[in-house]
């Protein structure tokens, strides 16, 4: 059985490192607090420190790149709030400090290691009735939580509520560098009365919307570039062919989630798809055709890896990754320990699956420019310099972006050219190796990148190692390839080494006009029928006398 099961383990390795690993990807984890289940799992301040840390080492480790730390409880805090009292996690003790602010800690090791963090925050369950949670805020504002059983419950139907999840959400963004706020059950409670009338389930969406709204307004007017995100349930409604059973985002808890990506209120969706085969990939489909344009991340159930949990096997998670990248959508796993416990191989999976690493999508919608190149970049004794970039928006700051080929140009559109990632410093250390090029590009915090500063190229009379030989130009016109019979191809696109488009040409002559392009290294690549393109060939334009 043994033998049986490394050969599974092969196979699915195998088929990992066949897939294309993008660039652009999310790939988060759930840290969850709450009774210390994932972080932390000691009353001693050292201790934690020295956990979170491991923990993070090993998720770096494993590619991923955006963290989902659960920072407000059952209104309880893992930060000092005015709002809230701090959870008992840390010291076993209710609304007592354990020395040292946790979320700040987790902000910066976080982006010590190139990684996003965002906040989580529970929004509607605030614990039992008599917890201390619950308590205070039944202090403070009585008609905010309503009892049901012996759980307390915020008030979707009070105005106050949004109001409140609004101004504690902006107090985590004014007070603290973060990625992202994520909202968690940002949804009726399922022990709320059911509707009785059909205009009652229009109006329970209407007010949840209404927070979401508040809860947008209040971060996006302070820190735009702030991801805002959510966890809905993992179906959004039936589908034609596929039913939800009755648990769906839309008609089950009033999650309009689709419409917040419409309109604007989110950036992100992190649907939790805890099911397997026809109940998972159907639904995936559907929430990436209806994404609007914005990131929606498929959380994936890695805790029914555990036999004490579920029967899933590593095959069950590992295909819903590879379908969810195929389609665009990254990954999320619930919960992280589950992942660095290596639960059935999942962790060795995943370290083979993320072998490159993957910058998180940038907030384009936002409609900001992207920054200025860096400058003069250089190494000597093993060490990479730069010159800063320049801001082009209202991003406090820039992070550098390393890429590195021993092939010139360095190819920054390629994913396996990334060294490192959200560099925060002008220059690192990098190992002595002959004939290596590196690039540097900005990156904002709403994720747009630079065109790349380039290091020198090779010595004079070294031959370039590209892809393709480049082909030098006049600078006025280039000489195109005749065109295969066979090849589907109206047009030809001019990208720049970063992969943005700047010319579109017809395919159907000897000779295309670049006199219009600036001086530099392009790619030019076909454009099919379907939107299916490949490389031609990279070529240069200098019009300056050597």
């Amino acid at each position: 059985m043994k033998t049986i099961a490394i050969i599974i383990v092969s196979i699915l390795f195998s088929i990992a490192a066949s897939a294309q690993s993008p660039k652009h990807e999310v790939r988060a984890v759930w840290l969850t607090t709450i009774g210390g289940i994932d972080w932390p799992r000691s009353h001693s301040a050292q201790r934690q420190r020295e956990e979170l840390t491991t923990t993070l080492d090993k998720l770096q480790r494993a590619g991923v790149n955006t963290v989902l730390l659960q920072t407000r409880i059952r209104a309880t805090t893992i930060f000092p709030s005015a709002m809230e009292p701090w959870d008992y996690v840390f010291t076993g003790q209710a609304d007592a400090s354990p020395g040292y602010d946790p979320l700040q800690l987790a902000i910066d090791e976080c982006h010590r290691r190139g990684m996003e963090l965002h906040a989580w925050v529970v929004t509607i369950p605030v614990g039992k009735w008599n917890g201390p949670g619950c308590r205070a805020l039944r202090k403070k504002n009585a008609a905010l939580v309503r009892k049901i059983g012996d759980e307390g419950f915020m008030n979707p139907e009070q105005p106050q509520t949004a109001d409140y999840l609004a101004r504690f959400c902006a107090d985590i963004v004014s007070r603290y560098d973060v990625d992202g706020i994520h909202l968690d059950y940002i949804r009726y409670p399922e022990q709320w009365p059911k509707a009785r009338q059909r205009g009652e389930a229009a109006t329970r969406r209407q007010h949840i919307t209404a927070i979401v709204g508040a809860v947008s307004r209040a971060v996006k007017s302070r820190k735009p570039w702030v991801r805002l995100s959510c966890s809905p349930i993992g179906k959004y409604a039936d589908l034609l062919r596929y039913r939800s059973g009755g648990w769906n985002a839309l008609n089950a808890v009033s999650q309009d989630a689709q419409l917040w990506l419409r309109q604007g209120l989110m950036d992100q969706l992190y649907p939790m798809m805890y099911f397997r085969d026809n109940q998972f990939f159907p639904f995936a489909i559907d929430w990436q055709e209806q994404s609007a344009g914005r990131t929606v991340v498929p959380g994936l159930g890695i805790y029914f890896l555990d036999p004490r949990e579920g029967r899933w096997t590593l095959s069950d998670v590992t295909r819903q990754m590879q379908v969810a990248r195929q389609i665009g959508m990254g990954h999320c796993f619930f919960r992280s320990k589950f992942l660095t416990d290596n639960v059935k191989g999942i962790y060795d999976f995943t370290r083979y699956f993320n072998q490159t690493p993957a910058l998180t999508p940038p907030l384009t919608w936002m409609g900001r420019q992207a920054p200025l190149p860096p400058s003069q970049l250089s190494l000597a004794d093993g060490r990479l310099c730069w010159q800063p970039g320049q801001k082009r928006n209202d991003s406090p700051h820039l992070f550098y972006n390393i890429y590195a080929s021993d092939r010139y140009p360095v190819d920054v559109t390629r994913a396996e050219n990334l060294v490192a990632t959200r560099v925060e410093a002008t220059r690192l250390s990098v190992p002595a190796r002959p004939h290596r090029y590196y690039a540097v590009t900005a990156t904002d915090r709403y994720g747009l990148e630079s065109e790349p500063c380039q290091m020198g190229g090779p010595a004079e009379g070294q031959p370039w190692l590209v892809a393709d030989d480049i082909i030098r130009t006049d600078g006025r016109r280039l000489l195109l390839p005749e065109k295969p019979s066979t090849l589907d191809a109206q047009f030809l696109v001019v990208q720049t080494l970063q992969g943005q488009a700047v010319k579109l040409l017809p395919y159907d002559s000897k000779y295309a006009d670049i006199s219009s392009l600036p001086e530099g290294i392009y790619s030019l690549r076909t454009l099919g029928r379907k939107g299916r393109n490949h490389r031609l060939f990279y070529f240069s334009i200098r019009r300056r006398n050597p």
